[in-house]
Parts: C-alpha cells; sequence; structure tokens
C-alpha cells in the first residue's frame, strides 16, 4: 500500500508498524480515527470540552513515545489508547493545566463574526458536561472510569479490561457498583406531603 486511500484502509496495527518505520502519515491516520472518541472521553471525564482539546494531543503524544507497547484488541487500538488517556489524566494534569493557564494569559483575538448559535450549543454542552462531571466526581475513581468507558465510550468488558489493566469480572463488579451509586447520586428526594402523618414519613 503506498497511496492514501490505502492507508486509510489499513488496519491499526498495521498503521502502528508502518508509523513506527517512519511513515508519519499513518499516525495521522491513527488520530484522525481515533482522536474524537479519545476526546470525548476525556471531556466527559473532566467535564470541560477545553481541557479534553489539550488532552488528546497529550495522550496521542505519549502513545507515539509508547509505541513499542501497543496492545491491540482485535486489531483495535483504542482501548489500548483509551488507558493512557486515563493514566494521562491521573499523572499529568498539572501538566495540562498549566498549559490551559499559559494559554488564558495569552492576548485575545480579534472580534469574530457572531455565531450564537454555535456558541449556546457549547454553553449547553459545557453546562451538561459540568452536572455530569460533579456526579461522577461522588464515584470511586475506579468505578467512575469504567462507567465512562463501558457507558459512554461503547466499550465491552473485554476492551475496558484493556484500558483499565485488570481482570474482565472486576470491570463487571465495577460498572454495576458504579451504576448503583450513580443513580442513588442523581436521585431526586421525593417531596412528603405537608398533611401525611408522622408513622408515614420515611
Amino acid at each position: 500500500m503506498s497511496d492514501t486511500a490505502d492507508i486509510t484502509r489499513a488496519g491499526d496495527g498495521e498503521l502502528w508498524r508502518r508509523a513506527g518505520q517512519g511513515e508519519a502519515a499513518c499516525f495521522g491516520v491513527l488520530f484522525d480515527r481515533h482522536g474524537e472518541a479519545v476526546r470525548a472521553f476525556c471531556a466527559r471525564r473532566t467535564g470541560s470540552l477545553d481541557a479534553a482539546d489539550d488532552l488528546v494531543s497529550i495522550v496521542f503524544l505519549e502513545a507515539w513515545r509508547r509505541r513499542a507497547d501497543v496492545e491491540l484488541v482485535d486489531d483495535n487500538a483504542l482501548p489500548w489508547l483509551y488507558g493512557i488517556a486515563r493514566r494521562t489524566m491521573q499523572h499529568r494534569w498539572r501538566t495540562a493545566l498549566r498549559h490551559r493557564r499559559a494559554l488564558d494569559r495569552l492576548p485575545p483575538p480579534p472580534p469574530a463574526p457572531d455565531h450564537a448559535d454555535e456558541v449556546a450549543a457549547r454553553l449547553d454542552d459545557e453546562r451538561h458536561l459540568t452536572r455530569l462531571a460533579a456526579a461522577l466526581e461522588r464515584l470511586r475513581p475506579a468505578d467512575r472510569d469504567v462507567l465512562v468507558l463501558c457507558v459512554w465510550q461503547g466499550l465491552t468488558y473485554a476492551d475496558a479490561a484493556v484500558a483499565l489493566g485488570v481482570p474482565v469480572g472486576t470491570v463487571r463488579s465495577r460498572l454495576s457498583r458504579a451504576r448503583s451509586r450513580l443513580e442513588a447520586e442523581t436521585e431526586a428526594p421525593r417531596p412528603v406531603p405537608a398533611s401525611a402523618p408522622r408513622s408515614e414519613l420515611p
């Protein structure tokens, strides 16, 4: 395979091998193929689209550094990339935060044309992610990771086990516990009628 069309049809394993041999375009295809899924995972874990944008670059740089250790599941590198993303958020969050603050200190860009609908949609996404992140933060980190990977990122138990570095049985038990706790955390309390006798109160 030599042209662009052939590269985009190649499997993840072949792309990693060829990227390691110096074909930079192959790593670009891997980024195009999996970058948005990694970004979505980071956004759901951090509750911030801006932080997710920063983290995606860090995740793929770390993946390139560790390219010799890639672990494929049915020729798919995404579970392995999720594992790198999870560890990146654990160990390199301070680096990403410093980078974000440095960007915030730059002079503001010149005024851009008004895109009210686009801005409103992004604000709605930010508010939704903030509410979701608040509920997720009350879960144990291990339970939070498996919930995001299996429920929102669509990983199978086997894929999540690769991403988390744990047995499949552990993924199942953590997911069950996470779902139960998240439902309990987000369930609104039921109002008690003012006229209810004390014996009927919970």
